[in-house]
């Protein structure tokens, strides 16, 4: 075999393992937490991974806005779909238009249903519930933040105990 395809091959490798490698064992992953695809970031994966895909991922808060303006959003969430909303008598319920409001973003932003989507909640079970909604719904490349935006249990950060960016609700992403 010559070098050049030998090195080709290796390249192809380190790519490969580079493209599919984070710290969330799925192993590990709470029962609750656990979605049909397995593919799970923490809150401290999420910058690296958005920039290693250079735009052609939809990042996606699921918390209710009410959530969102007592505690702020991830900087580089590009879209909020809540995936349960209050109802009048003050009960949360499942959002119907939450499946519909992630493929409008989508469509926006020029993505298919191909490309990886990111789903952030409180602690990472509506976010796990939303990617296997998703998921049923056809889409091949949902990812959980198992930390979510607080932090759950003990080693658990979560986006804003991390340190990462944070905005208002009511303000635009920053460049």
């Amino acid at each position: 075999m010559s070098k050049s395809i030998l090195a080709g091959i290796v390249f192809a490798a380190l790519i490969g393992i580079a493209g599919t490698s984070h710290a969330v064992d799925a192993a590990s992953v709470p029962d609750a937490k656990r979605t049909a695809q397995g593919l799970y970031l923490t809150a401290d994966e999420v910058p690296p991974f958005l920039a290693s895909h250079k735009g052609r991922t939809l990042f996606v808060d699921v918390r209710t806005p009410e959530e969102l303006a007592a505690s702020g959003v991830a900087d580089a969430v590009d879209a909020n779909a809540p995936l349960v909303v209050m109802s009048a008598d003050g009960n949360r319920r499942p959002n119907p238009d939450f499946v519909t409001t992630v493929s409008n973003r989508l469509a926006d932003m020029g993505l298919t249903k191909a490309d990886p989507i990111v789903l952030i909640c409180h602690t990472g079970r509506r976010s796990a519930m939303a990617a296997n909604l998703l998921a049923q719904a056809g889409y091949a490349n949902v990812y959980s933040v198992v930390d979510g935006f607080e932090g759950d249990g003990p080693q658990a950060r979560g986006w804003k105990n991390s340190g990462l960016p944070v905005r208002p609700a009511n303000s635009r992403r920053s460049a």
